[in-house]
Formats: C-alpha cells, sequence, structure tokens
C-alpha cells in the first residue's frame, strides 16, 4: 500500500511539474517577446503568422492530411477524433486517454533589402505560438481547445517628404509611419470518426487591433509650424468557424492513403475606430506634450471581412509495427484576399495561394536515440495575399527533429517530445519595393499522459 501512495504521489507530482513548465513555457515566451519590423504589415491585417504547429513547421507546413496523437493538427480539425482513447467493454465509457498538451515558440531573424541597393535592414522577435490541448472523448471522438495568433502588425518607416503650406511657401517635413498590433484565435473544437471518415470542427472569437500613427515633423526650424499626430486606433472581434475533413484508403497492413479538406468561410468582424489629429512639442525629457486637438472621433462602428480560406492536401505514410516508418504528402492553400474588406475599403491585397511538400523519416527503434528521433524535410512556395506595385513571390525550405524524453518508471503513459523546426523564407524578388528574408527558429513542447485511468494495486 505504501508503494501504491508513493506511485501516486509521484505521478501527481509529474503531472504538476508539465502543469508548471507550459505555464513558464508561455510566461516566458511572452515576456521576451520583441517586435519585429515588417513594412508590409501595414496592409491587410498584417503579416499572417504560420497556420500549424511545429511539427508540420519541419515538413514545409504540411498539415491538412496529417494526423498524430502526440500533437494537436489545429489546422484541420478532423484530426481531433485521433487523440487515443480506450474503452470498457461493457460499459463503453472512457477508461482511459491520451491528453496532449502542445505549445510552441518561434524566434524569427528578418532582413530587409531594397532591390538593387546595399541598403539592408534587419531585425529579430520572439513571439508566442500557439497553446493547444487534445482530449480524447470516446474511441474515434475526440476535442482540443487553446489560443494562437493569426497576424501582427509591426513596423516603422521615415521618409522626407515636400508639401506646399497656404502660403505657397515650400516646406520639408518629415513623416515617420508606425504601426502596432495583431489578431488572435482562442477555439474549441472537435473530431469524429466513423470507419475511415473523420470531420470536425472549431467555433472561436477571433479579436484583435491594428493602431497607426503617422508623425509629421518640419524640418526648417524658421517656420512656426509645430509637429502633428496622426493617430488610428481600430480594435475587432467576432465569433469564428472553421472546419475540415479526412478521409483514410488503407492500402496494405502498414500503409495507408489520406485525404484532407478543411477551411473556412467569409465572416465578418464588428470593429470600432478612434481617430485624433494633435499638434505636439517635445519635452526636456524627449516626450511629446500635446498643444492642441485638431480632430479627435471616437467608437465609429463598422465592419472588417475576414475572407474564406481553404486548403486540400494528401498524405502517404507507412508505420510499422516497430514503431518506424515514413510519410510524405502535399497540400495546397488558397485564401479569397480579394474579399477583404476595411470599413467598406479595399486594401493592397489580392488572393493568395501555396503550396506545401513534407517528409518525415522515423528509423528502426534501437537502443541508440538518434534511431528514436524523427526526422523532418519539407518546402514551400507560393504567393502572398499583399500586393503593392506587384506579386509578392514566396519560397521556402524547412527542416525538424521531433526528440523524445525519457520517461519516469514511475509513469509508464507519459510522454514527451521537443519538437524543433527551422525554416527560411525568402519574400520578395527585384520585381518588388521591398525583399524579406526571414529565418525563423521554432520550439514545440508536446506532453502527453493517459488520463481518466482508474489505479489498480494489488
Amino acid at each position: 500500500m505504501q508503494s501504491a501512495k508513493l506511485i501516486m504521489l509521484e505521478n501527481l507530482r509529474l503531472r504538476s511539474v508539465q502543469i508548471l513548465s507550459l505555464i513558464l513555457f508561455v510566461l516566458f515566451s511572452f515576456q521576451l517577446f520583441a517586435q519585429s519590423n515588417s513594412p508590409y504589415s501595414r496592409y491587410g491585417l498584417g503579416d499572417v503568422t504560420p497556420n500549424s504547429n511545429v511539427t508540420s513547421r519541419g515538413m514545409g507546413g504540411l498539415s491538412v492530411a496529417y494526423s498524430d496523437i502526440s500533437s494537436v493538427n489545429f489546422n484541420n480539425p478532423a484530426s481531433f477524433s485521433q487523440f487515443l482513447a480506450i474503452q470498457e467493454q461493457r460499459s463503453k465509457k472512457l477508461s482511459s486517454g491520451r491528453v496532449v498538451l502542445d505549445v510552441g515558440i518561434s524566434l524569427g531573424n528578418r532582413s530587409l533589402i531594397a532591390p538593387n541597393t546595399p541598403n539592408r535592414f534587419t531585425s529579430s522577435d520572439l513571439s508566442f505560438s500557439y497553446v493547444q490541448v487534445g482530449i480524447p472523448l470516446r474511441k474515434n471522438w475526440g476535442m482540443a481547445f487553446g489560443i494562437r495568433p493569426l497576424s501582427r502588425v509591426g513596423y516603422r518607416i521615415d521618409a522626407t517628404d515636400t508639401i506646399h503650406d497656404s502660403f505657397g511657401k515650400v516646406l520639408n517635413i518629415n513623416s515617420q509611419h508606425r504601426g502596432a498590433g495583431g489578431s488572435y484565435l482562442p477555439t474549441i473544437g472537435t473530431g469524429f470518426a466513423i470507419k475511415n471518415f473523420s470531420a470536425g470542427f472549431n467555433i472561436g472569437y477571433l479579436f484583435g487591433n491594428r493602431e497607426t500613427i503617422l508623425l509629421k515633423q518640419p524640418l526648417d526650424d524658421s517656420l512656426q509650424y509645430y509637429p502633428s499626430e496622426h493617430t488610428t486606433f481600430t480594435s475587432f472581434g467576432n465569433v469564428f468557424f472553421d472546419a475540415g475533413i479526412q478521409y483514410q484508403i488503407k492500402l496494405n497492413k502498414t500503409t495507408h492513403l489520406r485525404l484532407g479538406v478543411a477551411g473556412n468561410w467569409k465572416q465578418t468582424l464588428n470593429a470600432s475606430q478612434d481617430r485624433k489629429v494633435q499638434t505636439y512639442t517635445v519635452g526636456a525629457a524627449g516626450e511629446e506634450l500635446r498643444i492642441d486637438s485638431v480632430y479627435e472621433d471616437r467608437g465609429a462602428k463598422g465592419e472588417i471581412i475576414y475572407p474564406a480560406s481553404y486548403r486540400a492536401g494528401v498524405m502517404l505514410q507507412h508505420a510499422n509495427p516497430n514503431g518506424s516508418g515514413w510519410l510524405f504528402g502535399l497540400d495546397y492553400t488558397t485564401g479569397k484576399w480579394s474579399e477583404y474588406r476595411f470599413y467598406g475599403q479595399q486594401d493592397s491585397v489580392q488572393d493568395s495561394r501555396m503550396i506545401n511538400f513534407g517528409v518525415q523519416l522515423s528509423p528502426r527503434s534501437r537502443p541508440n536515440y538518434f534511431s528514436n528521433v524523427a526526422y523532418r524535410f519539407g518546402f514551400f512556395m507560393g504567393r502572398d495575399y499583399i500586393k503593392v506595385k506587384d506579386d509578392l513571390p514566396l519560397f521556402g525550405a524547412s527542416f525538424g527533429f521531433g526528440l523524445p524524453v525519457r520517461t519516469s518508471r514511475y509513469a509508464p503513459g507519459q510522454g514527451t517530445i521537443f519538437n524543433l523546426g527551422f525554416e527560411y523564407m525568402k519574400r520578395g524578388d527585384d520585381n518588388n519595393l521591398l525583399k524579406e528574408n526571414i529565418f525563423r527558429f521554432s520550439l514545440g513542447l508536446s506532453l502527453t499522459d493517459f488520463w481518466f485511468g482508474k489505479k489498480k494495486y494489488e
């Protein structure tokens, strides 16, 4: 009896450590967040964040037909049906199930390059990627909930302009454009499977804000013109839905083909906007001191049209009884950003498209640690949803690893995997006003354990 109590206490301690690690992991990512500078984020809702977990990022973003019991594939809720659950034969009640805690952060480095010039600017940021929890409800039926960012706004652009005042005199003005904000999506969803067919849906609340600031500073000190500040702050939010299906075709005992389709339809976000224009002066400590309010309007109601997005994918997977195997697949994604409207206005955006290809190799399980590591590779290419002057082409490659952590002898049902993803992406070319080279390192932590099980001791 004493040994049974020790085992229960050890299991409780390990679960507490897992939950504490999750909380510290998320807080750590928020505390060290540093805003990157991407001028393209001034358009639409900003830079779209990676719409997949770290496991998929190592495979070039492959996710629509992917399913895994050790991570949460929020890109297609039909995969929630694959969380492992064991039922009691007579009562049909859930006896035990593998619960998944899946979190991720990203460290990015961005180089901004003006084509055909030596001008280059670099910035870095450490950002929160997602927190997801997957829970099996019954065999072939599961649910997941969590939160993740959808887009980020962060830029600062300095320029010198020439204007004429009311007396016809030429004025040189230093203009500084700044932007900040982003959008987030907490969701809860469910997925179920009937034989080889799986379906699922998510319901969430898409919310966020966007602030744009324009500072105008006269460069001629002999003229009595005060600098001005033009600020627009917009907040938005509404209920959000997306859904997906997967179908599995068994080719033989160890190989199967899985097809997947997922997406969201066009949805309307309710928005509120504050606008003000004021003149200011700079204090002794460098702070802005307001002089006069030229214009101010608060709480202007409006709508933001969030466009439909559709994804389709195919994946071929081979899994041996000893745990080794391989998979590769292909995804195609299109976003109907031509439908996007911001307070009834169009923006410099267009329909996007993306092709993702990925591979995962799992060697034969052996005492050698690296024989138990999952190795991932992939690439992606397409067209960004932002269009300024010309199309903005995208091309990138990635690789990653799934690193298992040895479990405690007191908790044989627990499992921990560190997922690493390395991505390199080129955004734009010499035909665009600005090129971006982006390197992103992503770290994911997947914690799994059998919960709900009844302890039996002899």
